[in-house]
């Protein structure tokens, strides 16, 4: 399926004369490595957006409580439309009555690589391994790194997943980089310093 087939349903949503989020449509430059966002989203319910770059789009999963770096602890991820790539770079005040509406920032950003196999132990492309249910991946970026793995959950259908964090130097219980580092990795503001100045007047 084309980039353009598989944001239909993102851009069916979205009324681009009112929100002030990308329409795909300019593009972002591929890069040589993958990208991955975690977009901390203030809308009707406080939530993170995880992306990651796969076949030109951005894969999309909300995740309610945000990632953990405990590999004990399981956080629920639900599946939601693809988005371009130029979204990786957004961050503002989507209208209230628009899809979505409500405050976003891009809390975390950088690369990943996909570690997925088959159960054979031969490697598995994104598309297959999400396909299959099974997603591995190691994230580089400023406040996650390290082993990370999205599970759909059984009997839960398809839009169901868990993210968990791989037991590695890069785990820790202890760290709340959620409450602890809650500002943008690109514009160094908090929440609600966005929604003040990209909010209407």
């Amino acid at each position: 399926m084309s980039t353009g087939g598989k944001l239909k349903t993102y851009r069916s949503r979205r009324d681009f004369r009112r929100s002030p989020e990308p329409s795909g449509k300019g593009g972002r430059k591929v890069a040589s490595r993958s990208i991955f966002v975690v977009q901390k989203h203030d809308a009707s319910h406080l939530h993170y957006d995880f992306r990651l770059e796969v076949d030109g789009v951005l894969k999309s999963w909300a995740i309610p409580k945000g990632p953990s770096l405990d590999p004990r602890v399981r956080r629920l991820a639900v599946a939601t439309e693809d988005h371009p790539l130029d979204y990786a770079d957004f961050e503002g005040v989507i209208p209230e009555d628009q899809y979505g509406g409500g405050t976003v920032l891009v809390w975390d950003a950088g690369t990943y690589k996909n570690r997925s196999v088959d159960g054979d132990g031969k490697p598995l492309s994104p598309e297959r391994a999400l396909e299959a249910g099974k997603l591995s991946f190691e994230l580089w970026g400023k406040k996650l790194r390290g082993g990370w793995t999205l599970v759909r959950m059984e009997g839960r259908g398809r839009d169901n997943w868990l993210l968990i964090k791989e037991k590695d130097e890069h785990a820790d219980a202890r760290r709340r980089p959620l409450s602890t580092q809650p500002a943008s990795v690109l514009s160094r503001r908090t929440i609600a310093e966005v929604a003040k100045e990209d909010g209407d007047d």
